[in-house]
């Protein structure tokens, strides 16, 4: 049985809070008799009571059983064996009774597609009940919006940590962690540097059009819908998105990787682009702190010859990797100059106004300071910023004055080179 990836188990989660009881549950101390066969996984976790509570997942619907009195499926319990067994944590074993008879039982029951549920009535009502969540907690955050357009940003900063700290708490209770993830990031502008306030402004605003665009949503096209939903913190699951998501095959050049790690979760981005049909794709992968991400699918600056699948949305850019072929040696990609490759970005806006990253390929550019810091400047003389924390060092090293090829993550605040290439060499930055 193949064992699935931290990304596969916490995109089943329920919601965000779920995710993060279900990590700390990930770990060896806090399970016994723990086994996997060719068909399940289980084991007992110790809860408040007396007795353990059993969990098990029939790994092929997914389908779980746990005897705790969680109404969530999965639980947090669940989630935890499954991370547990993605960290190699959970050797092959004898199937006992109570699994195997559950399991059985299972077996005997025609087999459901991808997305189809054992009992709609019960899910159409949790996902009711989710939807009236998200509802109060989207009127909740205009309120509080209408409530600071009113009184101006003047005196927010002595009142900021307190009041952002408890609507992204609220928002986390909405079921919206994706909004409690940008009312985060508006507090962390807050007091930054001079010009602090019209930053704030510009998070707030994105803030104003996802609430508004809520507000609307049976109004908008399913595309964009679908967008909107996942901004709000809406997961799909793997196996939905490898059954029924738009599939693209190509040879997928690896432009770069971005690993951030952080005290309860590594994040990892790598960004490809089709040599054929020019798409760009990205790949998240995530592993709880202190567990290795998956493997790379290839190193940046090669190819990987496989079908995507695309999460649905009106920008599709995440994507799921099936690699058909090992991976192959790739010549230097083409590029763009500075001005094109902001107006791919200024594209990508006009599909998603909440995409926050998008991967660029600048042809022939060379690092130089400005004023303050460093850009990389294209044959035209314009250029584009490199993040205030970036090390230029490398990259003035191997130019040397010579023009390079460079793959990078833009964003609103510049600029992260990911890999250059010299003499047709790639180079990890």
């Amino acid at each position: 049985m193949e064992v699935w990836g931290v990304e596969q188990v916490l995109g089943l989660a329920p919601d965000a809070a779920s995710a993060k009881a279900g990590q700390g549950l990930g770990k060896a101390g806090k399970w016994a008799g723990v086994g996997a066969s060719g068909r399940a996984v289980w084991g007992l976790c110790q809860g408040s009571g007396k007795a353990p509570y059993q969990t098990a997942v029939d790994v092929s619907g997914p389908a779980y059983k746990c005897s705790c009195p969680s109404r969530k499926f999965p639980c947090k319990h669940a989630l935890g064996l499954l991370l547990l067994w993605a960290g190699g944590e959970v050797a092959a074993g004898e199937e006992p009774e109570w699994v195997a008879s559950w399991v059985g039982k299972r077996a005997e029951r025609p087999e459901r597609k991808p997305g189809e549920v054992a009992d709609p009535i019960a899910a159409q009502e949790r996902a009711a009940r989710r939807a009236d969540r998200v509802s109060a907690g989207m009127a909740e955050l205009a309120s509080w919006l209408d409530d600071q357009m009113r009184q101006g940003l003047g005196g927010f900063d002595q009142r900021a940590y307190t009041e952002l700290s408890r609507l992204a708490a609220r928002m986390v209770d909405a079921q919206a962690p994706g909004v409690a993830n940008a009312v985060r990031r508006a507090a962390a502008v807050v007091g930054r540097g001079h010009g602090w306030p019209g930053e704030l402004l510009e998070e707030l605003s994105l803030i104003h059009l996802i609430v508004a665009a809520h507000a609307r949503l049976d109004e908008l096209p399913p595309a964009l819908a679908d967008t909107v939903q996942a901004r709000i913190g809406r997961t799909v699951e793997t196996a939905r998105v490898l059954a029924e998501g738009e599939q693209v095959a190509d040879d997928w050049l690896i432009l770069g990787r971005v690993i951030e790690p952080d005290d309860r979760l590594t994040t990892r981005r790598v960004w490809l682009r089709g040599a054929t049909t020019g798409r760009v794709a990205l790949l998240l992968s995530f592993a709880a702190a202190g567990r290795p991400l998956d493997p790379l699918p290839a190193r940046p600056g090669e190819y990987v010859p496989g079908t995507l699948s695309f999460y649905p949305g009106a920008l599709p850019l995440r994507a799921v990797l099936t690699q058909s072929a090992p991976r192959l040696p790739a010549p230097t990609p083409i590029g763009s100059t500075a001005r094109q490759a902001l107006a791919s970005y200024v594209e990508s806006l006009a599909a998603d106004p909440w995409n926050e990253r998008w991967p660029l390929v600048l042809q022939d550019v060379r690092p130089a300071p400005h004023a303050n810091g460093w850009a990389l400047v294209d044959p035209t003389g314009e250029a584009l910023e490199l993040l205030p924390a970036t090390n230029p060092w490398k990259l003035l090293s191997l130019s040397a004055g010579a023009p390079l090829t460079v793959a990078g993550e833009w964003n609103r605040a510049g600029l992260r080179p990911l890999t250059c290439w010299l003499n047709n060499r790639p180079v990890i930055l």
